[in-house]
């Protein structure tokens, strides 16, 4: 075992003992610290905003833990930035340049495929196995991220560029991460306006070789559609975790919903089963836009099945049970419809978009960023209703192997799952 080798072993050994008991803003110097054992002389940690547009730095000096610092950048835009180049792709992207030998590098920040944001790694170290040495490090701070965020109202507020809603404030911390991905499917998901979202709310949950998906609308756009939304999520949760069928499980939601609210309150949505062998999805149609499939980058469609009646409603239609074949490669598109005023967005160019950018190969949470930037660029960032969307990538029925790569600085690999 080499010098270096043992070195990046005590730093994996110390961070991962000192995890136990770390707070999460003590995290930027005990990385600093342990780092400096593997020849890491500067090692900073930038995470994404909310919405994806920028990298913040974590100091964790004070709530905000955002303060300017010798020698760094508090904030940066992802868009026309070296770093930012490395958060989108994934890959490390090696800074132009090097002072007194001193190298430095942008390291994706990854929790297995969702994106926290980068590291910032700085080094007099070359040769071989230096890039696997970053990425082993960007997985271990990334573990800790992920461990101390939910207790840590420090997070919130770095990874927060203004006030949040109530509502919004229960949807996010109700729904699971906007990245999902093992070895037969990649998940993404995109939800706005980030920070007032009132009645929208997706869901998925892994079973074996199955995947459920579900998207909510709630009627309204407040606190009251929040807690609707939310209710038909805990309840479809609950309820299929106890086995119930998914044709029977929207009158379950429903059954809910009124013994609560009465008459007063209704959600629409989609329920889904995906077999990842087979690649049959079935799903039912609660008054809901239909899901979308995009086949070979080229051309999508429309997956009709009768729809039955808003969740709420209780107007006794009946409940079918559809089903598609899909082929290795598609991409199973839901959504909800932000209504705004003036020129709507609409349908077909949001398909427009996602064949484009499927088509170009970029990975499916990037897609869902440069998607949700267009959207809100369109509406000059102000949607007055929610947009949601859930898009999943099926691979085939064999297991998709990955392999660690250490690209040349700045050179992307083709369509990356990440």
């Amino acid at each position: 075992m080499t010098r270096r080798d043992e070195g990046m072993l005590r730093m994996l050994r110390s961070l991962l003992a000192g995890s136990h008991v770390m707070s999460f803003e003590q995290l930027p110097s005990r990385v600093a610290e342990q780092a400096s054992a593997a020849d890491f002389d500067d090692v900073r940690i930038y995470l994404g905003d909310l919405q994806r547009d920028v990298l913040r730095l974590l100091t964790g000096e004070g709530p905000d833990a955002a303060q300017q610092t010798r020698d760094a950048q508090p904030e940066m835009p992802v868009e026309g930035t070296v770093a930012g180049r490395a958060y989108q792709y994934g890959h490390i992207v090696a800074a132009a340049g090097s002072e007194n030998g001193y190298q430095t590098w942008w390291v994706p920040l990854l929790d297995g495929t969702e994106r926290l944001g980068v590291l910032r790694v700085t080094s007099t170290h070359g040769g071989n196995g230096l890039h696997e040495d970053m990425l082993t490090l960007a997985s271990m701070v990334a573990m800790l991220v992920v461990s101390g965020r939910d207790t840590s109202d420090s997070h919130a507020r770095l990874t927060r560029i203004k006030a949040m809603n109530v509502a919004a404030e229960m949807q996010w911390t109700l729904m699971p991460p906007r990245t999902y991905a093992d070895d037969r499917v990649i998940i993404g998901a995109a939800l706005e306006p980030a920070y007032e979202v009132g009645g929208d709310a997706y869901d998925y949950a892994v079973a074996g070789d199955t995947i459920h998906f579900s998207v909510f609308d709630a009627m309204g756009h407040d606190t009251s559609a929040g807690l609707t939304a939310n209710l038909a999520v805990a309840a479809c949760r609950n309820h299929r975790r106890q086995g119930t069928p998914l044709d029977q499980l929207g009158d379950r939601i429903e059954q809910v919903l009124m013994e609560q609210f009465g008459h007063s309150r209704y959600v629409t949505g989609i329920l889904a089963d995906l077999d990842t062998k087979s690649g049959i999805l079935t799903w039912v149609n609660r008054g809901h836009h239909p899901p979308i499939v995009i086949r070979g980058g080229r051309w999508s469609t429309l997956l009709k099945c009768p729809p039955s009646h808003p969740m709420g409603t209780d107007l006794h239609l009946p409940t079918t049970l559809c089903h598609e074949q899909l082929e290795p490669g598609d991409r199973l598109v839901f959504y909800t419809e932000a209504r705004v005023g003036g020129q709507e967005f609409g349908l077909a160019h949001f398909i427009d978009f996602l064949v484009r950018h499927h088509s170009d190969g970029l990975p499916v949470p990037e897609t869902l960023r440069r998607l949700v930037r267009a959207l809100l660029q369109h509406h000059n960032q102000q949607l007055r209703d929610d947009a949601t969307i859930l898009v999943c990538e099926w691979f085939g029925p064999q297991p998709r192997t990955y392999t660690v790569v250490a690209p040349q600085a700045g050179v992307p690999l083709p369509h990356d799952p990440l």
